[in-house]
């Protein structure tokens, strides 16, 4: 998953799509973290941090 985000995009908007690490690292970590739980038709959403 984190090649995705450091794919380069065209390369006239290679200077604005450059994520820091530090940028992707917690893009990363929230994923990892979140939890969704379905409950019939609703959609709980919670941060196990």
């Amino acid at each position: 998953m984190a090649k995705f985000y450091f794919k380069n995009a065209r390369k006239k908007d290679e200077a604005y799509l450059q994520p820091q690490e530090q940028t992707i690292d917690f893009l990363l970590n929230y994923s990892k973290s979140l939890n969704v739980i379905e409950v019939g038709t609703l959609q709980f959403e919670t941060s196990l941090n």
